[in-house]
């Protein structure tokens, strides 16, 4: 059994080997104030790896096959028996029953499941005649000192009655079940364009919008922009609508409030037809605490997937902690993984709440002002242990996938190769960024904005750690908060949008959101990200149906007749995304493109940067526009390609595009590496940025 394994921390002096005593890291060769705690990186990493060796029966068990578990466990037809084999993993338990919609809910003993072995494995042969596609069932668990009602921890479809808001698992078995017919995009070194979405709230209207109708509405739009992947957040299961998709109950089952398996398989396929790739917000930091629906107390016990008592308990979430210490968690967990991958064909995963996972409190409460805080001992072995072992199978099941690591504290070497020392993360959230917009907006005006600030902010990251970087996600839009064109507009957002009526507060906001936006895309050396609707500044918060809204629908939808009506600004600022976005992905190297800072000036609020041939210049003051303004770039001669004072993106085209901006000579002769440094002379009105291109040959 997979389960006969110690189910606590493996000993780290099992492990030990000479090749791991021998290693330098090379994540402390990088940088070199990891030194100090590089024997407990080593550590770290001898743990793993003998926590893998402990799941795998010492290497005998390939990574890939100990994820096999949503093959043997949950509901499966055997064509060749003619019957239905559903198993399920319940140590806890002293009799389990199928009780469903075929045999009126009864527990009959033709439905009672066999104990199989000393582990606690379960299963019951059913013929194919007793039970149909459409079909609703549960099991019936008697334990010690109780029983109840269980929805299959590996349920791979779950709905809700809509009269009872009863959940139930359903036996899904279309004869026409999806095939997928496009491949996925190859990865490539382009930069990771990301627009996070969520399907149910994707409609204009007040209700639960469909993965058909995303697919039909929201994809071609999402293309036109120019994004090259989509992050889909609220795939798995979740009991009550309201909590964004993070109170997971059944992680195998995407959720049935938006449509059927068939129909989310048609929609990753019609992205992937179109070059899109599609990440899924993957929840493994926590679970709801329902019991029926989800896995607490699954089989009697709180600790067949949780830890006892106030370590199980998550204090800011109302939700339940994984035990990653136990074997039958992690094979929960890694098959979890391996299934969405290989079923659903996602191409990768944003792991949510990574900090929470990493330490014992979850980072609560923690200022993380020094390395030391990364390493005195308040971190989870078995948490990063897991985390390794789960971007070790992602990538190896699918090589081209992406991970993403959305995690606050700042642990370094989450986003660094396994073998450098690190946690094997493609990619982490610069979740740094969009604090600093909202501080910045919220306590400071504009003749305050500091660019070096601007600029360390977004440029402060690890140099071996590719990041995300966004302005503003799903966060900053919920309820309670503001996105951050609505702090800058504030009630003008509802009565000024239009080009008539627009007023010195809808001006400032347009142009303020736009120079944000373009710092933070710019300086990406990885990837950028926005969510749904903010593209075009929508002028709602999201808050979802509930007891005190009425449970109304208003506000947990997107207004896209807002971008779609070109007498509005919000249309202005979702053409001016949609240009910045495309400028991007067209140079496909960007992410990797050196980033060079040419000009800070601290009075004048301007900032110069350059990446390849193109530069980058940025005037914050709020009232003073530059004439001939000096900056010593490469030499050559410049021609504007964006500028966020277009009329088209709700400026005043003050911006002459027919112009060509050559340097005067230089000082000093450059090289082809190195090129020499030149006077570039710019007209730069107050709050505006422009993009240029440098052409060599003039």
């Amino acid at each position: 059994s997979l389960y006969a394994y110690p189910q606590s921390q493996v000993r780290l002096t099992q492990s030990l080997t000479r090749h791991h005593k021998r290693i330098m890291t090379k994540l402390a060769m990088n940088d070199p104030w990891l030194k100090p705690y590089e024997e407990r990186i080593r550590r770290r990493m001898e743990f793993t790896h003998a926590r893998e060796r402990s799941i795998t029966q010492g290497g005998d068990i390939p990574l890939e096959q100990f994820a096999d578990g949503y093959l043997h466990y949950g509901l499966h037809h055997d064509k060749e028996k003619g019957c239905w084999i559903l198993r399920e993993f319940l140590p806890g338990a002293q009799s389990v029953h199928l009780i469903g919609s075929f045999n009126n809910w009864q527990t009959m003993s033709v439905w009672k499941l066999k104990r199989v072995d000393d582990y606690g494995n379960w299963e019951i042969c059913i013929s194919d005649k007793a039970m149909r596609h459409g079909d609703l069932y549960r099991l019936f668990i008697h334990w010690d000192y109780g029983s109840g009602e269980r929805i299959p921890a590996w349920a791979t479809r779950v709905v809700q009655d809509p009269s009872t808001g009863i959940f139930s698992a359903q036996v899904w078995a279309p004869e026409d079940s999806y095939t997928f017919r496009h491949a996925r995009p190859a990865r490539t070194e382009e930069p990771l364009m990301i627009y996070e979405c969520h399907i149910g709230m994707s409609s204009e209207e007040g209700k639960v919008s469909s993965y058909r109708e995303f697919q039909e509405t929201v994809l071609p739009r999402i293309i036109d922009l120019g994004y090259n992947a989509i992050q889909i957040m609220a795939i798995q299961e979740h009991p009550y609508y309201g909590s964004f998709g993070y109170h997971v109950s059944s992680f195998f089952a995407p959720s049935s409030r938006f449509g059927t398996p068939d129909e989310l398989k048609a929609l990753i396929d019609a992205a992937h037809a179109s070059g899109i790739k599609v990440i899924m917000d993957l929840v493994h930091s926590h679970a709801v605490r329902n019991e029926v629906e989800g896995l607490a107390c699954y089989d009697g016990s709180r600790t067949l997937f949780f830890h006892e008592g106030p370590r199980g308990d998550h204090p800011a979430w109302d939700s339940l902690c994984f035990d990653y210490g136990r074997n039958n968690v992690i094979h929960f967990l890694l098959s979890n993984c391996k299934y969405w991958l290989e079923v659903f064909k996602f191409d990768g995963f944003r792991f949510d709440g990574v900090s929470s996972m990493l330490y014992y409190n979850h980072g609560l409460g923690e200022c993380f002002t020094s390395y030391s805080d990364y390493f005195n001992g308040h971190q989870d072995a078995d948490a990063m242990a897991y985390l390794t072992l789960a971007n070790k199978l992602i990538h190896s099941v699918y090589p081209d996938a992406i991970t993403i690591a959305e995690e606050v504290s700042g642990m370094p070497g989450l986003a660094a190769p396994i073998e450098d020392g690190g946690f094997g993360f493609d990619y982490r959230l610069s979740m740094n960024i969009p604090d600093f917009w909202t501080k910045l907006i919220t306590d400071h005006p504009d003749e305050e904005w500091s660019p070096g600030a601007i600029w360390y902010e977004l440029t402060n990251r690890r140099e071996d750690e590719k990041t995300i970087s966004y302005a503003e996600s799903h966060d900053q839009a919920l309820v309670g908060d503001k996105t951050l064109i609505f702090r800058l507009a504030d009630a003008d957002m509802y009565w000024h949008m239009s080009r008539s009526s627009r007023t010195l507060i809808t001006d400032r906001a347009i142009a303020l959101d736009t120079l944000l936006r373009l710092a933070t895309a710019t300086t990406m050396n990885g990837g950028y990200l926005n969510f749904m609707g903010n593209e075009f500044g929508h002028p709602e918060w999201i808050d979802f149906p509930r007891e005190g809204n009425g449970w109304s629908y208003h506000y947990a939808r997107r207004q896209w007749s807002l971008a779609d009506n070109a007498d509005l600004l919000y249309h202005d600022l979702q053409e001016f995304d949609r240009a910045m976005v495309r400028f991007i992905d067209s140079v496909k190297t960007f992410p990797s493109l050196h980033i060079e800072q040419y000009h800070i000036h601290e009075e004048d609020k301007t900032l110069a940067f350059g990446r390849g041939d193109y530069l980058f210049v940025f005037n914050f003051h709020p009232t003073c526009s530059h004439v001939d303004y000096p900056i010593n770039v490469p030499e050559g001669a410049y021609t504007v390609v964006i500028d966020t004072d277009c009329k088209a993106f709700g400026g005043y085209g003050l911006i002459d595009y027919s112009l060509i901006y050559a340097t005067q000579p230089a000082e000093k002769a450059g090289t082809a590496a190195c090129p020499a440094l030149a006077p570039l002379r710019l007209y730069l009105p107050a709050r505006t940025a422009l993009v240029l291109k440098r052409n060599t040959n003039n």
